[in-house]
């Protein structure tokens, strides 16, 4: 029960009423943040007196359970939020409520020193998480009474530029917030909605919070018995952060049931990794990687990012800032009392912190990777789901660009399986003697890959070819060019170098026939036109007529199309016409008379573009030319 004086009425010391409207309507974007708000700071004011009492037991008196109570009154429709912790004087009423921006936690931050100032759970830094009441309430009414004081002290404000505050009898300690809603947050006054707020945004706060539970008697027939309600007070949130606790503590079970929480995700995790790291920049991260992709992994600009916390107070959802795109599968929690948020705490400010954090948890998240690569049924499982977005990696992140080029896979001749496990550092490990180079194939499927006229020369000398074939992968090779000192070399495009595997027997061989078949080739590339841009005799295949090459530069097949179908105009490409002077079709080319050489050297070029996957302008008028060779 308390008693009051005379109000007095007093001004908001910061300047006008126009200021206050401002933070209360504009602030937070998110109206159910003001339980947020009021709970970190009621655990505020519980650590307070924690550490006050750490000098003077006392203070304690008879009540040595710290704790945070939150009511409600539907009818009355009402909140009110209740701690019994280190509570407020008067002037420190009229400075904390009355002085907006003024932040009592910050201040007592300050005094403390050392191992106190480490270890304080402290969470408000601006003083205005108070205000976010406003939001949802057109009236506030605050009893407090500091734990070392006899005279209590009442502050009620409509939230327009001016508070009463009276001296009031209350008997507890600690400070209680009633909140009188506005008409269209009545919905807050409801247990349920209250318990669900709790567990989203203070789930992990060290006091209790506890709502009062009301039970009723039945009779044998299970009729309730009227009168026989009784009141006890059920904590309703974990009161633990699992993150906080000492790894050894923890078991698997719990890591996994955690997972399930914060990714909402009903199979268990790949592996994770919890760490705490202190030193200029203090954190504690729990990573996990999932054993599944979420339905919307593709979309760069969709839903992602940790939980972040701000000493076990819930910050934002989905932190983006932390962790590259390409890492946009990881699930977790960071919580740092070091980053800037903004003055509502729903954002991060720009901050050099920010970024020393996101390389630290990037670093992280691609060990753990690594570790999991060891595991290649686990890792199989991870790349099957992910592979395609880690793809993205070197072009995003060119620091850690070598770290990602380790934990790629990819499909290869030497499996012929369209299964993707093999990794860079195995092609190197089974390099041919003298063998500089990586190869590889781009194509728009595996069995495209696999039967492509390219791999020819590598099969016949047994030289490895890496087969790409998903959408993304000619984008990756355009940013990834080396690995391990060795240059990846696409094997479509560009004079193909096998220098360094060919004897001087098999070049001179090569020269002699490029000699005497430059006739024959100056001969189709008048045929052909400006449809090539050059004619030439090739090294690259053993069993087919004619293969296109791109230049070296030029962009691929798969990327063109990639690029066209998004409405991206691109410049024409000339391909190179490779033809292969053993085989018969190149023969008859040879001894073809005017009237059909024509049509057999564009039947050529027709079917090494669809062999490479390229689309004909005209494919009735190649249809027509075959028809025509098959039937003379």
């Amino acid at each position: 029960m308390t008693t009051a004086t005379q109000a007095e009425t007093m001004g908001f010391q910061t300047e006008v009423k126009q200021l206050l409207q401002l933070m209360i309507h504009s602030l937070y974007s998110n109206r159910e943040i003001f339980l947020r708000e009021l709970i970190s700071n009621a655990a505020d004011a519980c650590d307070k007196l924690r550490y006050e009492a750490l000098d003077n037991d006392a203070l304690y008196g008879n009540d040595s359970e710290l704790r945070v109570e939150i009511e409600h009154d539907a009818e009355a429709g009402t909140v009110t939020v209740r701690d019994n912790g280190i509570g407020m004087s008067r002037d420190e009423v009229i400075q904390n409520l009355g002085t907006i921006a003024r932040s009592g936690t910050a201040e007592f931050l300050q005094q403390l020193s050392g191992e106190k100032q480490k270890d304080a759970k402290l969470i408000g830094q601006f003083g205005v998480g108070f205000y976010s009441g406003f939001i949802v309430s057109d009236e506030i009414t605050v009893r407090t009474r500091r734990v070392d004081q006899e005279q209590g002290v009442e502050w009620h404000s409509r939230g327009e530029g001016e508070f009463d505050i009276a001296d009031i009898d209350k008997p507890e300690r600690g400070t209680e917030i009633v909140l009188h809603l506005k008409e269209d947050a009545k919905e807050f006054a409801d247990a349920e909605r209250l318990k669900h707020l709790v567990r989203t945004y203070s789930d992990h706060i060290e006091v209790p919070v506890r709502m009062p539970k009301v039970e009723k008697a039945h009779d044998e027939e299970g009729n309730e018995i009227e009168g026989s309600e009784t009141v006890t007070w059920e904590t309703v949130n974990e009161a633990t952060a699992l993150w906080v606790r000492p790894k050894e503590e923890i078991s698997d079970d719990e890591y996994k049931a955690f997972y399930k929480h914060v990714a909402h995700d009903f199979s268990d995790p790949l592996t994770w990794s919890h760490n705490k790291v202190e030193g200029t920049l203090e954190y504690t991260s729990l990573l996990y990687v999932p054993g599944r992709a979420p339905f919307d992994l593709n979309q760069r600009e969709g839903v992602r990012g940790l939980k972040l916390y701000a000493q076990r107070v819930f910050i934002m959802d989905d932190a983006e800032q932390f962790l590259p795109l390409y890492l946009r599968f990881m699930k977790g929690v960071v919580d740092s009392k070091d980053l800037s948020l903004n003055i509502s705490r729903e954002l991060l400010q720009k901050d050099p912190q920010v970024d020393k954090l996101k390389s630290a948890l990037t670093k992280r998240s691609l060990d753990m990777l690594k570790k999991l690569a060891k595991d290649e049924e686990s890792y199989q499982t991870f790349w099957n789901a992910f592979g395609n977005v880690l793809k993205e990696g070197p072009a995003e992140d060119f620091a850690n660009r070598d770290k990602v080029a380790e934990l790629l896979r990819f499909s290869s001749t030497h499996t012929d399986s369209a299964t993707q496990d093999q990794s860079l550092a195995g092609y190197v490990s089974r390099m041919k003697e003298g063998q500089q180079k990586i190869y590889y194939l781009v194509a728009d499927g595996f069995n495209a890959a696999s039967h492509s006229p390219h791999l020819e020369i590598f099969r016949k000398k047994g030289i490895e070819v890496l087969l790409l074939h998903d959408r993304i992968d000619e984008w990756l090779m355009s940013h990834l060019t080396e690995y391990d000192s060795k240059s990846l070399v696409d094997v479509a495009k560009g004079d193909l170098d096998l220098d360094e595997m060919a004897d001087e027997e098999e070049k001179k061989a090569q020269e002699e026939t490029a000699k005497a078949k430059a006739p024959l080739l100056e001969r189709v590339k008048t045929a052909l036109g400006d449809e090539v841009q050059e004619v030439r005799i090739t090294h690259r295949l053993t069993d087919s007529p004619a293969c296109v090459v791109l230049s070296e530069h030029d962009m691929g097949y798969q990327m063109r199309r990639l690029m066209e179908a998004a409405g991206q105009p691109l410049p024409e490409v000339k391909p190179i016409l490779e033809l292969n002077p053993e085989h018969g079709l190149v023969t008859r080319l040879e001894s073809a008379d005017d009237s059909r050489f024509d049509d057999l050297a564009r039947i050529l070029l027709d079917q090494a573009i669809i062999a490479e996957g390229g689309h004909l302008e005209d494919p009735a008028t190649y249809v027509q030319r075959l028809n025509k060779l098959l039937s003379s």
